[in-house]
């Protein structure tokens, strides 16, 4: 008998869902926002992922419900549970990915290092933090922020009065997160996968790099990452999933600081970005991997095909024509490098793709991800 997956949101992560499920004899189906989005090739529904009649009538005939994003209301996803579906994640794993208040309350009682942070509801409030952390702090929207949108860095209180003010509008009250900032000489990511039946799977630990808010290369596994920094990050991972109840690929953000500590920024549960580079660079990419686990399936072998692996982003993409113009060159000129977009139309910042390198030599690596990722960009 077929296994049949519905995943809802039709973005590029839902896309890349559909060959590792082919492989695996997975019956994919996507429940697109809208017409021609990234996941278009199967989607079997287009409609509103926050009526829960619309998401229910999705997963009448599928064996598990799981996810794109993690944007789903709560209500919907309890609707869902109700009916007897099986949701991976979970409402209760999901809500720590979909509230960072939430997020930093578990962890906290979890005993997870993190940065000093707080709940503030006024002006005062996040004043006197402030003051109480050399003047400068990191201040975020709890719902709805990613790839840098929702997060500012502020030395006054005013300067976030235009969200105190929306929280005021929305007749609920609430609350902003604001997080120390902290002195970090790099940022890294691991990813954990879970089962519902407890078989967890490490990746190596790697480091990305932003710009502007956004995910622009990761580096597979992280530089000058011995075996002390290897096994707490694994470690943090395994205990958040655990902790949490993920069911499911789940990405840990962390910064590693000029002290040499290791501290919890956000998650994502879900494929990741930063995982990217294992569709290439992994036995198992998390893609499979994530199909895997949440139909509760063995999971597969996450060890590194070759020393160095390098995923670069096409970021906005070219100004002019469009991407699969530019795929002729890219490949005659770099002809090892895997090339991955995502059916997208170019627009500044947007993600659209990215490319893939792996090798004996780090430089290298790096030097033809970035060369072929040269090639989608004016």
């Amino acid at each position: 008998m077929t296994l049949r997956i519905g995943v809802v949101g039709g973005g590029q992560l839902a896309r890349m869902m559909i060959a590792p499920a082919v492989e695996l004899g997975v019956d994919l189906r996507v429940l697109a926002e809208d017409e021609g989005m990234s996941a278009a090739l199967a989607a079997t529904a287009v409609g509103d992922y926050r009526d829960a009649d619309v998401v229910l009538a999705f997963a009448r005939d599928v064996d598990v419900i799981t996810f794109d994003h993690e944007h789903v209301p709560q209500d919907v996803l309890t609707a869902l549970v109700d009916a007897g579906v099986a949701v991976r994640p979970g409402p209760s794993a999901l809500r720590h990915a979909q509230d960072k208040i939430v997020m930093r309350t578990r962890l906290a009682e979890l005993g997870m290092p993190q940065p000093d942070w707080a709940a503030v509801s006024d002006a005062v409030q996040l004043q006197q933090f402030l003051d109480d952390h050399g003047g400068r702090a990191v201040v975020k929207t709890p719902r709805g922020g990613y790839d840098g949108k929702g997060v500012r860095v502020v030395s006054l209180a005013t300067e976030a009065d235009d969200w105190f003010a929306a929280l005021a509008e929305d007749g609920h009250g609430g609350e902003l997160l604001v997080e120390e900032l902290v002195d970090f000489r790099r940022e890294l990511a691991q990813q954990v996968a879970r089962r519902p039946s407890g078989e967890v799977r490490t990746y190596p630990v790697v480091e990305t790099v932003q710009r502007d808010g956004v995910c622009a290369e990761v580096i597979a596994p992280a530089p000058r990452a011995g075996e002390r920094l290897t096994a707490v990050t694994a470690a943090l991972g395994v205990a958040i999933a655990e902790g949490l109840g993920v069911e499911g690929m789940l990405a840990v953000e962390l910064f590693e600081t000029t002290d040499d500590r290791v501290l919890v920024n956000e998650l994502a549960m879900r494929p990741h970005n930063s995982g990217h580079w294992s569709q290439d660079g992994a036995v198992t990419g998390q893609f499979e991997q994530h199909l895997r686990a949440v139909l509760d399936l063995p999971l597969g072998d996450t060890s590194p095909r070759a020393p160095w692996s390098a995923m670069v982003n096409i970021l906005g993409g070219p100004t002019s024509g469009t991407l699969e113009d530019r795929f002729a060159a890219a490949m005659d000129d770099c002809p090892e490098v895997k090339i991955h977009t995502y059916g997208k139309a170019p627009r500044p910042g947007r993600k659209v793709g990215h490319v893939n390198a792996t090798g004996d030599d780090l430089d290298d690596v790096v030097y033809r991800a970035r060369a072929a990722a040269s090639f989608f960009q004016d």
